[in-house]
């Protein structure tokens, strides 16, 4: 049985990690040209390419709960492919599906998948028992247990977070009934703020989990509920428009979204007509010169994330590129969380925004040696700032730090890990009227190395 499983991992499924958003989807060859994909994002990209490998058709588009980080692709892959969505029926999905309840059973073809009712992360969640005949080959947990932690259980709000909690610990508990070689496949890992608590490694076993999870070693339900709820930190305000959104289904798209090229004068209009600039360049370039009240977010894994944080979703958007930058992953990044007020990019970048005689500001950019003698603000998240922080340092959490502004001392140095949430930062303080505002090229380690000082744990009575 264990070769038959580990065989079938090897060769038959296929993660697909979006490392920005810190989750994973699923593609299962089913062996006869068929796939099925789990919880799959709107951003199709990889999924696709790795479908088109192994000349595959896409037939079952399979959904783990309403997802809160990232739009479902199903509705796309049902256009696409022709795939059959499965999802749980209390979702209450206005479009079409095969709505599935607690032990319902699809014949994919050889291999069955089983719905196993795991709620606790939401409330219609599901996992997704994989089984040949009496062989259970893994277990999509999409948001119940993730690898060594399990999901946050607050996004339906503050005063249901422990009632959640409580059927997580139910739905772990069932979980964990398993035959020990059953391999977990969990939707959210490493880097998603879905996740309770962070880690490193994407997937499992059952009795691995067993043997490593923090939470299966709480002596009962009471001392599971307080670890779990402990370890809940901020997360994206998008977050909470997204269940809805994926229970009406994204809009289908005929191919990728453009993004118009736009003369500066066109940028100018939209601007005094309410439009927000995101300058997508990396962060010293923004430093050496950006347009007056543009938000930085530089192009990597984690733009979609902040994106989602910091703007809302009803503004048209405006981007600032450097040369050479994806505009492909600018839109796909963008259309994944729901943002698709996409107004186009400013042609030649700033050159031409210069050219046009408009004014830009610049950030200073210091190093950790030319940062004394400011107060020293620290962006990274509350769990980042315990870990290790510079003496002194007043911890607000980038989200957070448009409605704290004020509370941000003028000519502060904003610091992160490396520099791209700082300039971010930044970018929130200029647009709030701060105008001596300087980021630090580096992180809390390397400011202390060069100011012969030592790494703060814990949180102190600097933290907001």
């Amino acid at each position: 049985m264990e070769g038959h499983r580990m065989g079938f991992a090897d060769d038959h499924l296929i993660p697909l990690v979006d490392q920005g958003l810190g989750n994973s989807a699923y593609l299962v060859d089913l062996g006869d040209g068929r796939a099925l994909a789990v919880d799959a994002s709107r951003d199709l990209r990889a999924l696709k390419a790795a479908a088109a490998r192994r000349d595959l058709t896409v037939a079952f588009a399979a959904d783990t709960h309403l997802h809160a980080d990232f739009l479902s692709g199903a509705v796309q892959l049902a256009h696409d492919d022709g795939a059959e969505i499965l999802a749980s029926a209390a979702g209450r999905r206005t479009f079409g599906h095969r709505g599935l309840a607690d032990g319902d059973e699809v014949d994919l073809g050889g291999l069955t998948l089983r719905a196993l009712a795991t709620p606790g992360h939401t409330d219609e969640h599901l996992s997704f028992l994989l089984h040949d005949g009496g062989r259970e080959l893994g277990v999509f947990t999409g948001g119940s247990m993730i690898v060594n932690s399990a999901a946050r259980t607050d996004l339906l709000g503050a005063d249901r977070t422990e009632e959640l909690a409580r059927a997580q610990y139910r739905s772990i508990q069932r979980l964990i009934t398993l035959p020990d070689a059953t391999a977990v496949w969990p939707t959210h890992g490493a880097g998603s703020f879905c996740s309770a608590v962070r880690g490193n490694e994407r997937t499992s076993t059952i009795g691995g989990q067993k043997q490593t999870n923090p939470l299966l070693a709480a002596a009962d339900e009471d001392a599971f509920v307080k670890q779990l709820v402990a370890g809940l930190g901020s997360y994206p305000d998008y977050f909470d428009r997204l269940g809805e959104a994926n229970r009406r289904g994204p809009t289908v798209l005929s191919a990728t979204p453009l993004l118009p090229a736009l003369e500066a004068g066109q940028v100018k209009a939209l601007l005094a007509d309410g439009a927000q600039v995101v300058d997508v360049r990396p962060a010293a370039d923004y430093a050496a010169g950006h347009i007056p009240g543009s938000l930085s977010i530089p192009l990597r894994g984690q733009f979609a994330t902040w994106l989602g944080w910091l703007l809302p979703d009803t503004d048209p958007v405006v981007f600032v590129t450097g040369d050479g930058q994806d505009l492909a992953e600018i839109v796909w990044q963008s259309y994944k969380i729901g943002y698709e007020r996409l107004a186009g990019r400013l042609a030649g970048g700033m050159a031409a925004w210069l050219a046009d005689g408009n004014p830009q500001t610049t950030t200073a950019f210091l190093t950790p040696g030319h940062a004394a003698g400011r107060p020293y603000v620290d962006v990274r998240q509350d769990a980042e700032f315990t870990a290790g922080h510079v003496p002194d340092a007043l911890n607000i959490e980038l989200g957070a730090l448009a409605a704290a502004a004020a509370d941000a001392p003028e000519g502060a140095v904003v610091a992160c890990a490396h520099g791209e949430r700082g300039m971010t930062a930044a970018s929130v303080l200029e647009r709030a009227g701060h105008t001596d505002i300087a980021v630090l090229d580096g992180g809390a380690a390397d400011y202390v190395q060069a100011h012969g000082q030592q790494l703060i744990q814990g949180t102190g009575d600097t933290s907001s």
